[in-house]
């Protein structure tokens, strides 16, 4: 016989985001990366205060050393002696940041931009998605090469220079999402009661985007990351003494066959990052999408 509550649950339909649950949990590929990717945040964030050597702190008397247990330096150092272990969780630190700050700013204006364009429709739409078009044809590195000669090398130029040639694809998949979802009878109820356009768009038509856009950016999220690493492997990017995977990239390339140790380990670091960001990408499209209930 069965009890009271299981029989209610028996009943009880599952939401599509308690469905998309169960089945996330059962990828295991994305599941691994999830834990792998939070562990890398984790260590990011909290590792450089565990560790007994700075970031910018130079031993003069372990330089270009090979990792050892010895001296405390267990990925080796770099040229100018610093703990190379210490450098790749700041410069994981900061390319995370970066990444996460440029793709929330990037699909959150692709949302407004590809929704307004899509809802509204006619002139207003051709004209938005035409920009959408001219922005493509503008190649963001000399756009970030006049960004640094202008205004120079800060932080939240690099954030800025990624969102604004990232927002488009967004934009571009939230406008056709939207075209589908503006005939829908929600939409034309909300229509005849008189509401407005934009709590239209925000209440009835972002609200059901939401998987399209988590699915999203969990894509964008390591493009943005290669971006920033691109970035600063030319120079345009994070300066010294500030740090991030592209500097170190960057600085190993130099003295690859010499000091391997300085190229492979944020070379390694920043590959498993967008490994585990794609393979989560693929888990949330698998378990979110409506085919697969």
């Amino acid at each position: 016989m069965l009890k009271a509550n299981e029989i209610e649950a028996l009943v009880q339909g599952r939401s599509l985001w308690s469905d998309a649950r169960r089945r996330f949990m059962r990828n295991k590929a994305a599941l691994v990366s999830l834990c792998l990717l939070a562990f890398t945040a984790l260590a990011c964030v909290g590792g450089p205060w565990l560790l007994p050597h700075a970031f910018d702190s130079a031993d003069w008397d372990a330089m270009s050393a090979a990792p050892s247990w010895k001296n405390a330096h267990f990925w080796g150092t770099d040229d100018a002696g610093r703990d190379l272990l210490v450098r790749c969780l700041v410069g994981g630190r900061v390319s995370l940041t970066v990444g996460l700050l440029a793709t929330l700013a990037s699909v959150s204006l692709g949302i407004v931009w590809g929704a307004t364009a899509g809802f509204i429709g006619g002139k207003v739409d051709s004209l938005m998605m035409r920009i959408v078009d001219m922005m493509y044809a503008i190649p963001y590195l000399l756009i970030a090469i006049l960004l640094v000669t202008i205004l120079g090398r800060e932080f939240y130029l690099v954030v800025l220079t990624i969102t604004v040639f990232s927002w488009m694809d967004m934009a571009r998949v939230v406008r056709g999402q939207t075209l589908s979802l503006r005939s829908m009878e929600y939409v034309e109820a909300a229509r005849a009661m008189g509401v407005s356009t934009t709590r239209i768009i925000f209440r009835h038509i972002v609200p059901n985007l939401l998987g399209v856009v988590v699915i999203y950016t969990t894509v964008t999220v390591p493009g943005v990351i290669l971006t920033e690493s691109v970035l600063s492997f030319l120079g345009l990017g994070i300066q010294e003494p500030m740090t991030s995977w592209g500097v170190l990239i960057q600085d190993g390339a130099k003295a690859m066959e010499v000091t391997p140790w300085i190229l492979l380990f944020p070379a390694g670091l920043l590959s498993v990052t967008l490994y585990c960001f794609n393979f989560i990408g693929d888990g949330l499209r698998d378990a979110l999408d409506p085919k697969e209930r």
